[in-house]
């Protein structure tokens, strides 16, 4: 059969198939062949990019990449957000997130919170009126170098207000001027007893950073690090961020001045967790997710398809 009649017959099938709706053995009769040659005909025209066929899930999930970064990485769970150009990915995270929370964290549990802008575009995802019995929590202290709104004690007591359940403060700076005073901070049994439920929450949610960029450019501009400081802390080429907790690009902590300032979690508390949940929205998140993939520090990772698509790349 010519090429033109062919890729004729193959649209003409394709057309009765799926736009019309006709069954395999109505669109046999109508062309004259058999119900078997049907179906070679329209795997052909699939395969000959004649027909293309998208899922588009009312949740807005890419399940194929989905699958792939769970093959990938070796997380329990992913969610990947399909964002159209005329979207915010941040926002599109942010609902997958607290639409995990909702379906996955039962009552009785503990949810502890790091901070940032995608926690926020979560927690206002949760709507308010819910009636979920289980205690949040504060994984860092308080950061005067962000925006009040993002800071893990604004999120924690917004959470648990939509939730309509109970919450713990920590009522401790996340950064301090030198290593003693977080020590002694450390110390006080109110403080020790905040981050001490933390640890032992049932899941947790954390905002993955990637230095340089936004809030993770903020906590170490905030410290004011001396040169010599600072020329340590970037020769161990810090590459992401956890609770301001910093790691180099294969997961591996960054020890030195700036872990000895921050008042929070360590990362080997947060692997203790059973189940941690990382969230990141945009490419420029890259490093910082990768980072904290193979480091093994979240359990469940919920991001955006252009992310996730970088992330399979470099893997």
């Amino acid at each position: 059969m010519p090429a033109s009649r062919e890729r004729d017959l193959l649209v003409k099938a394709a057309r009765l198939y799926y736009l019309d709706n006709l069954s395999q053995q109505q669109v046999a009769s109508a062309l004259g062949v058999s119900r078997s040659n049907v179906s070679r005909i329209l795997t052909a025209a699939r395969d000959q990019g004649i027909v293309e066929i998208r899922i588009n899930d009312p949740a807005g999930r890419d399940l194929d990449l989905e699958e792939q970064l769970q093959n990938a990485f070796g997380v329990s769970s992913c969610r990947v957000a399909s964002v159209h150009t005329d979207e915010s990915a941040l926002a599109k995270v942010g609902e997958l997130a607290a639409a995990w929370m909702l379906d996955t964290v039962k009552p009785g549990s503990s949810i502890s919170l790091s901070w940032g802008n995608t926690l926020q575009a979560m927690v206002h995802a949760i709507p308010s009126g819910q009636d979920l019995s289980v205690e949040i929590l504060p994984l860092v202290g308080g950061l005067s170098s962000v925006a009040s709104e993002i800071t893990g004690e604004e999120l924690v007591r917004e959470l648990a207000d939509r939730l309509g359940t109970t919450y713990q403060r920590l009522h401790a700076p996340a950064l301090l001027e030198a290593k003693a005073s977080r020590d002694t901070l450390m110390t006080e049994p109110a403080i020790a007893g905040v981050l001490d439920a933390g640890r032992k929450s049932s899941v947790a949610f954390l905002g993955i950073g990637a230095m340089g960029v936004g809030s993770s450019a903020a906590i170490i501009e905030s410290l004011r690090l001396s040169d010599r400081d600072r020329a340590a802390f970037e020769a161990a080429k810090p590459v992401g961020d956890v609770c301001a907790r910093f790691f180099d690009e294969d997961g591996t902590p960054v020890h030195g001045t700036v872990e000895d300032r921050v008042l929070a979690i360590s990362l080997e508390d947060l692997r203790r967790i059973p189940t941690v949940v990382g969230l990141a929205a945009g490419v420029e998140k890259l490093r910082g997710v990768l980072g904290a993939l193979r480091g093994r520090y979240v359990d469940a990772l919920i991001c955006d398809a252009r992310l996730a698509e970088a992330l399979l790349a470099a893997a």
